[in-house]
């Protein structure tokens, strides 16, 4: 029998990564509902379904889309309102930020309960713990925002577990059992004393399948992992700028092949919604 593992889409559009959104200047047209409707298509297909991670202006623009996701039994989970990472809010606005997020959701899917919560540009660290406080007096059960590794400026965090766990609000490299809120960090293979992202997103992009594969199964020999993508990320009509060349690289190598290696991981491993793996509740 197959181990199973969590799926996760941060619903966003192709000008929200943070390598991008700043150089887009006013309100450019969108390509959400054509991206997502080809992975909907291909979780579908394979059965599978998985935790959209919304980010709330998205789900204010287009809540059919929200609500085509949701009848399809996936999980809606808050990428935030306005996908500005962490970094560049504070407490008060932050909870302003999701409130407003809770608030569309309620509009568009009524009474349904949010449980889970990422981060946008994974930018939860110790620095921006703040943001632990708000999320549980807003009621969420769990974070899936935190990289067990450091490997360019704009996140991670060294020492993170890297396995599910109970992260202190105090200092979220730190188990505590008594910490309402779960943690569900960026799956890494451990190796050699390295820690190697294999999550999803650029890492999921730049690694051969072959590769990816065998890092992935060693991964599910100890435990379940996490993988992640953006609907931008297998569309090959996402806009392309002319950014600096490591930052194009980083964003946009990939583009259109992300769905055949995750069609092809289908037919190797198992995989549902973040909240049924780490064993909370379901209500609609």
């Amino acid at each position: 029998m197959k181990s199973i593992h969590a799926l996760a889409i941060d619903l966003e559009d192709w000008y929200h990564p943070e390598l991008v959104r700043k150089r887009i200047s006013g309100d450019p047209d969108g390509q959400i509902e054509e991206a997502t409707q080809a992975i909907l298509n291909l979780l579908a297909c394979y059965q599978v379904v998985a935790t959209f991670f919304v980010v709330g202006e998205v789900a204010e623009k287009f809540p059919r889309l929200i609500k085509r996701i949701f009848e399809g039994g996936h999980e809606i989970g808050s990428h935030g309102f306005s996908h500005r990472p962490l970094w560049e809010l504070d407490e008060n606005r932050f909870r302003e930020e999701m409130i407003r997020f809770n608030s569309v959701i309620q509009k568009v899917l009524g009474s349904v309960r949010i449980r889970g919560f990422r981060a946008p540009t994974f930018s939860l660290d110790n620095g921006t713990r703040w943001a632990t406080k708000v999320l549980t007096e807003l009621g969420y059960e769990y974070d899936a925002s935190i990289c067990p590794v450091k490997l360019n400026r704009l996140y991670g965090l060294r020492g993170a577990p890297t396995t599910p766990y109970r992260l202190s609000l105090n200092d979220l490299r730190r188990e505590d059992p008594d910490s309402p809120l779960l943690e569900f960090p960026m799956s890494v293979l451990e190796w050699m004393g390295l820690r190697i992202p294999m999550g999803g997103g650029f890492y999921f992009r730049l690694i051969p399948l072959a590769l990816l594969r065998l890092g992935l199964k060693r991964i599910g020999q100890y435990h379940s992992f996490l993988l992640y993508f953006h609907p931008w990320e297998g569309y090959v009509g996402t806009p392309q700028l002319k950014l600096p060349l490591a930052d194009r690289f980083i964003t946009y190598y990939g583009i259109g092949r992300t769905w055949k290696k995750l069609e092809s991981l289908f037919r190797d491993f198992q995989f549902t919604r973040v909240d049924r793996i780490l064993g909370l509740t379901e209500t609609k």
